[in-house]
């Protein structure tokens, strides 16, 4: 029975790291083309009739930049992730074909067909690998690309078109229901919990960045690009901890507030709603009161601001709606404070003077217990450490802070001949040492790395298995 229920629950926690390795996967796709992105929504705010400076001629460039540009830009990036640049080059081939025989802007169809194009490209290669007769090989190199390149974007505008289209509608017809019948806040049920599960970018990416681009193309802005990225509620839990939190939770957050609020990396304040799980009810209540701030002021932004920085909302703000986005983060933010503020006084008196932020006793164990036996797999007391490497979602945003910061305390304590540097998890290098992530992607994290000696932490600020290893570092680096 025992053995069943760990089956289980090891099951799920292999569900949800596929889970977030597909948001992760998105989520590359679109992250270099985040400019790209921006550019078009300045392009709007500017230029379309009810923009800054209206201006007709310049406007002409929106509809064929949404159309043409950014989805071929998504499956430039999916073949390449999938198989360099001849997966490139096959994604964006067969992407063309579905946006000659769409309606509607295809970014999902494009993050679909290009990793598909890089697979089928690179299925191709393996075949023939070895069976090239010399001196041939640019020539079966550039007429394999160009049949099934023609053929894929036949498909693609005859069948996966139009079938891509259909769903599009349909989700699209779901999710306008919602907002007609008032129901658009109920969306923060599954946004927030999402988020800190780091399942957000399979919602974000997938979902409400298509959407938002296709509703901003009609009306010069969306409020689906701010359902699950208002930096509001998650600025709430933080300045409720920074006043009522218990030792190394009141006093990180106030650093949070910074890098979260400013910088735009949500995932600083994940760990404080998983130590403390009853505080995501705080994080839905700052999400909905901020979606219905935002729908009774009827504003939106022209693009998916990324990172969620308060700058970034401001910055694809258009015209006439910065009061309804400003008091919509401000809701958000007094709302989630207040749930929050409430929740850790009421376990205050439950729980008395119990840490609450390194962990409750139980938490601060397993983290504990886990971080010994990796460092006991990793044998550190009889070999030197060189190379440690923390992966995250994105490999931009967690990993970049927690890299920067382990690199200063490894200065700080004079350990030399150490290399620290940020991946997104699947770009971890092979040669590394050791690999840093968060508690909530070591499942995932596994998927690519089993064989790897794996460091899970709550806290990028601060965690006591960081401390752990600067102290084993200290010990066999010397």
């Amino acid at each position: 029975m025992i053995n069943e229920v760990s089956e289980k629950n090891s099951g799920r926690r292999s569900t949800r790291a596929r889970v977030q390795a597909f948001g992760g996967f998105l989520t590359n796709m679109v992250l270099p083309n985040i400019g790209a992105f921006i550019a078009w929504g300045l392009l709007t705010a500017l230029f379309i009739p009810t923009g800054w400076i209206p201006n007709e001629n310049l406007a002409k460039i929106v509809d064929p930049a949404i159309k043409f540009l950014l989805p071929l830009l998504l499956a430039n990036t999916g073949g390449e992730m999938i198989y360099g640049k001849r997966g490139a080059v096959m994604g964006a081939v067969g992407t063309i074909g579905l946006i000659i025989g769409s309606e509607v802007p295809m970014f999902l169809g494009a993050m679909i067909i290009g990793p598909l194009g890089g697979w089928l490209i690179k299925k191709f290669d393996n075949l023939i690998e070895d069976k090239i007769p010399a001196g041939f090989e640019m020539v079966v190199n550039n007429f394999s690309i160009g049949i099934l390149g023609f053929l894929l974007m036949l498909i693609s505008y005859l069948i996966i078109g139009p079938l891509i289209e259909l769903a599009n509608n349909f989700v699209t017809s779901a999710i306008e229901s919602l907002v007609a019948t008032g129901l658009l806040p109920l969306l923060s049920i599954i946004n927030e919990p999402a988020k800190v599960l780091f399942l957000n970018n399979v919602i974000d990416q997938g979902i409400y960045y298509p959407l938002g681009m296709q509703e901003t193309l009609n009306m010069g802005k969306s409020i689906y690009f701010t359902v699950a990225s208002n930096p509001g509620p998650g600025l709430g839990l933080l300045l409720a901890y920074s006043i009522f939190g218990e030792k190394t939770a009141k006093r990180t957050a106030p650093g949070a507030i910074i890098i979260h609020f400013f910088g735009g990396i949500h995932e600083l304040y994940f760990p404080y709603v998983l130590m403390k799980p009853s505080t995501i009810l705080a994080m839905i209540a700052g999400g909905m009161s901020g979606i219905l701030t935002f729908q009774f002021f009827k504003v939106g932004l022209v693009a998916g601001p990324s990172p969620g920085s308060i700058f970034a909302y401001l910055a694809l703000t258009p015209k006439g709606n910065f009061l309804g986005i400003i008091l919509g983060v401000l809701v958000a933010t007094i709302v989630s404070f207040i749930v929050t503020s409430i929740i850790l006084k009421l376990d205050k008196k439950t729980v008395g003077d119990e840490e609450s932020f390194a962990s409750s006793v139980e938490m601060s164990k397993n983290m504990k217990l886990d971080g010994k036996q990796i460092l006991d797999k990793a044998d550190i007391a009889h070999g030197k450490i060189r190379k440690v490497s923390f992966a995250c979602d994105a490999g931009a945003g967690s990993s970049a802070l927690g890299a920067t910061t382990f690199r200063k305390k490894l200065a700080k304590e004079n350990i030399e001949g150490i290399e620290v540097k940020h991946y997104r998890i699947e770009d971890v290098p092979k040669d590394s040492d050791i690999i840093v992530v968060h508690k909530s992607l070591l499942d995932r994290t596994k998927l690519f790395h089993d064989n790897k000696k794996i460091i899970t932490i709550e806290n990028y600020i601060e965690d006591p298995n960081l401390e752990e290893l600067i102290e084993e570092l200290k010990k066999s680096n010397l």
